[in-house]
């Protein structure tokens, strides 16, 4: 049987309409979905008869809910480096579109998802999702979230998210400015279709070199911010907290689901 692929496209007009495609994971990124969305993004950006990108998720649950934690409960301070890497491409991906693209969050959004919608131009979401950076609560320290928040908020509500690792609403991430858009759920993607649409109608160059020039202002702090990550991470790592907190919430979750099917 072939495996099901872990980012789909479907297309509509000049607009290709990309979905995270793990719905029974809320579409936590693992290395088949981090490598499938970095080649994905590059084919789009060589395709000329595309002019915007939406990305979003499939399912209702979840936009994404961040690193998948079975494979996260693998990586080691030997590994570590190598894994983060390969993540930082997959942003890089992002961030090297030249067309405008547009999350559209369907549901939770939560450290490597919440990161990856911050990549994008514009996002727009419903009130009850969920999203943040939790990573803190994990074990792990908040680098590159906070770089990218820093980008969108201000010092002192950055260090409250980063530090806490609490969760907020779409409705607050409205009022934050994290979000550009809040509709119903139900509206969530012909919203960001919409807005796909009026930016892909913009002359092609103006936002080429608009988009390159937010990225050349912003490319050295976000290196630095990867290169953080990792130097950080490996001290998390070498503590044990990231493999105790993991260790923990899988055999939680090995309990419920006991639990479910004797109850069945």
């Amino acid at each position: 049987m072939t495996p099901q692929s872990t980012v789909v496209t479907d297309y509509i007009d000049e607009i290709a309409v990309v979905r995270l495609n793990r719905p029974a994971e809320m579409n936590a990124v693992n290395a088949s979905l981090r490598a499938e969305l970095t080649d994905t993004l590059y084919a789009l950006e060589a395709d000329d008869t595309i002019r915007a990108i939406v990305l979003t998720g499939t399912g209702e649950r979840a936009f994404c809910a961040g690193q998948d934690l079975d494979e996260a409960a693998t990586i080691d301070t030997g590994n570590l480096a190598d894994w983060l890497n390969r993540q930082h491409a997959m942003y890089q991906a992002a961030r090297d579109m030249t067309k405008p693209i547009v999350a559209a969050l369907n549901g939770t959004a939560v450290g490597a998802g919440f990161q990856i919608a911050l990549m994008c131009d514009l996002r727009v979401a419903h009130p009850a999702l969920r999203m943040g950076q939790p990573e803190v609560k994990a074990g792990l320290a908040s680098i590159v979230g906070s770089y990218l928040m820093s980008l969108q908020i201000g010092h002192s509500l950055n260090q409250e998210l980063s530090l806490s690792g609490e969760l907020i609403t779409g409705e607050r991430a409205h009022t934050l400015g994290l979000v550009n858009d809040l509709v119903s759920a139900e509206q969530v993607l012909p919203r960001a279709l919409e807005r796909a649409a009026k930016l892909a109608a913009l002359p092609r160059t103006a936002v080429r070199l608009t988009k390159q020039r937010f990225r050349e202002r912003t490319q050295p702090g976000f290196n630095e911010a990867c290169s953080a990550g990792i130097r950080y991470q490996l001290e998390c790592y070498a503590s044990g907290e990231p493999q105790q907190v993991m260790r923990a919430f899988i055999s939680r979750r090995a309990s419920s689901t006991a639990a479910r099917l004797h109850k069945d």
